[in-house]
């Protein structure tokens, strides 16, 4: 392991040369890796659902659906749309810089970290990864240990794709670590806690970073809603991948009179989705390990179970669980749950809801079903949140023209689509004046007329 550890920090200070150096991949290199590694996420598909099912249990269809199509979707876009992203684009300039001409040129940040999660251990590493890389940064990627399958996978998908210009590490360097490099930029998926430290060490160089973190995401059911269609999309949303989604819906806020019908309407949902007996259904993925397990067994052993509540220890699996009747002091409504129960609150008022809302600070995403018009116009404009959906829940995530972060404790900065490329980048300014011609106008002694003439353009 030392000798692994020395290889990863002589590749680090290599990498950190050549980012010095400015040396980066052109365009057409870029584009060519890209779509090696499109071409080897497809080939090895199948190869890449076990290792996802192996870590998290998630079913063939999830795997595609929530990692595999989003990943291929972004490499596509980046290489289709990679020669204008990287474009010069020429810039208009003040009068008082006549007659100078000025462009924007994008260029890279230098050495990039990014730091991967496990709840989506493929399309969280990757994405970002091929955004860095498709900015001509030099990327460094920090597995995470608890998805040690896909890690091996992604760790030799990176390898065949990019050959040594995309630093892997996973337990050659711990997380501090690591951080106690110099980058140009950290993008960092995770907690609250992990994000927290990536800024302590950004600040001690003045790196800049993306941090894409979770909360407590609250759904809104309020009068108005299709409540068949609300329960059918919130529990497909909050239990895909066992509720280890950072945008599921973590509790409900209900209209009291809503609650009896809505409950019995996600019962109904859960059966038809799970069957009768959740813990044999194929669809429903697994908790990532033990710790995971007991602190979702603890968070859910208050108030009153509507549907759910049994387990499977040996096998990490917990059935999609809904409980009411929670002391608002209740762990289960002050954590991040992060797996698969869900626990209702009910309202009577407006003015009760928007105090709901403003007790777990700033949510990566807010989600209202129902509604009319005047709670939906103040839904936009009296609260803060990553993202706000009317009618669904987490389908946001995958729109390539919609920026995708958070806002407040649940994050800063956005990615996919262009703004994946965008984050990586620097649009440097450039200007090049004449030297021939010289404006005398800015030059001292300033007479009266100069000065009467700067007043008439302050009032016009």
């Amino acid at each position: 392991m030392e000798q692994q550890r020395q290889q990863v920090v002589t590749r680090l200070a290599e990498r950190r040369k050549l980012a010095d150096d400015c040396v980066y991949p052109e365009v057409a290199e870029r584009r060519k890796r890209l779509k090696k590694l499109l071409s080897l996420v497809i080939e090895h598909r199948e190869a890449a659902a076990a290792a996802l099912r192996d870590d998290l249990g998630k079913s063939a269809f999830e795997s595609c659906s929530t990692e595999l199509l989003p990943l291929t979707g972004i490499l596509r876009y980046l290489i289709r749309k990679l020669p204008k992203l990287a474009r010069t684009r020429h810039v208009g300039v003040s009068w008082m810089n006549f007659p100078a001409s000025g462009r924007i040129v994008p260029e890279p940040y230098g050495l990039v970290l990014v730091v991967a999660t496990w709840n989506y251990p493929l399309l969280l590493a990757l994405e970002p990864v091929a955004g860095a890389y498709a900015a001509g940064n030099q990327v460094v990627l920090k597995l995470h240990e608890r998805a040690p399958h896909v890690g091996g996978f992604v760790q030799w998908l990176l390898a065949e794709a990019f050959g040594d210009e995309v630093t892997v590490i996973d337990r050659e360097l711990t997380f501090p670590e690591l951080l106690r490099e110099r980058f140009d930029y950290i993008f960092y998926t995770g907690n609250g806690q992990g994000g927290r430290e990536v800024l302590r060490a950004a600040a001690e160089h003045l790196t800049p970073a993306t941090l894409e973190m979770g909360g407590k995401s609250p759904c809104v059911v309020a009068p108005g809603a299709r409540l068949k269609v609300a329960a059918r999309r919130i529990v497909w949303g909050k239990f895909t991948n066992c509720g280890q989604t950072c945008v599921a819906p973590d509790y409900l806020l209900v209209h009291a009179s809503l609650k009896d019908d809505l409950t019995e309407q996600l019962k109904q949902a859960v059966r038809r989705f799970y069957g009768t007996s959740p813990l044999e259904c194929p669809d429903l993925g697994q908790l990532i390990d033990s710790s995971a397990y007991e602190r979702v067994s603890r968070l859910a052993g208050n108030g009153r179970l509507i549907c759910g509540g049994d387990k499977q220890p040996d096998g990490l699996r917990i059935e999609p669980t809904i409980i009411d009747r929670l002391a608002a002091d209740d762990p289960l409504l002050t954590e991040e749950i992060f797996g698969p129960v869900l626990p209702v609150v009910t309202y009577e008022s407006e003015a009760e809801l928007f105090t709901a809302l403003r007790r777990h600070g700033k949510p990566l995403a807010l989600y209202c079903f129902g509604g009319d018009s005047a709670l939906r116009r103040r839904l936009r404009k009296a609260s803060s949140s990553g993202a706000l959906v009317f009618d669904d829940v987490v389908t946001h995530f995958i729109n390539p023209d919609m920026p995708f972060g958070g806002v407040g404790a649940s994050g800063m900065g956005a990615y996919h689509g262009k703004r994946t490329f965008e984050t990586f980048t620097h649009y440097k300014p450039v200007m090049e004046q004449s030297r021939w011609f010289d404006l005398p106008f800015r030059y001292p002694p300033f007479s009266r007329l100069r000065t009467a003439f700067l007043n008439f353009l302050l009032r016009h």
